[in-house]
């Protein structure tokens, strides 16, 4: 039988902390979501002036990367590049670039995704959650 870690609601805590950090020092108003390795969501945060349906993408670009196993901007690139087909794979929602794996032990045990910013920089503020568990 394997083992695998799993993330915690500590980390859950740690990851959103530092990915609000990151976003309030540079006054980006966007929602945080953390999802375990199925894309069941385990915290979310949406910051003061961020837009509502943030808080709807946010949680979808993270479904994507926890359940494609790989950042979400992937399947973003796999539709620009004409495969339009990859918009009916199930259920994935959030193919737009922002939502990142957490990978422990070779193995991702969940995902952030966050929305409101530019994608690059929604990625930024996905992977300062993530490097405040010092994986």
């Amino acid at each position: 039988m394997k083992t695998k870690p799993v993330l915690s609601a500590e980390d859950v805590k740690k990851i959103l902390a530092a990915a609000e950090a990151h976003a309030l020092q540079n006054k980006w108003a966007v929602t945080i979501a953390v999802t375990d390795d199925g894309g069941h969501l385990l915290g979310m945060l949406r910051l003061d002036d961020a837009a509502p349906i943030s808080s709807h993408i946010a949680p979808a670009k993270a479904k994507t990367a926890a359940l494609g196993r790989r950042e979400s901007r992937i399947y973003e690139e796999i539709i620009n590049n004409g495969r339009y087909s990859f918009l009916s794979a199930p259920l994935i929602e959030g193919m737009l670039e922002g939502g990142v794996p957490v990978v422990a032990d070779g193995q991702v045990i969940g995902a952030v995704g966050v929305s409101g910013v530019k994608s690059t920089e929604d990625v930024q503020i996905a992977q300062a959650g993530i490097a405040a568990l010092g994986l």
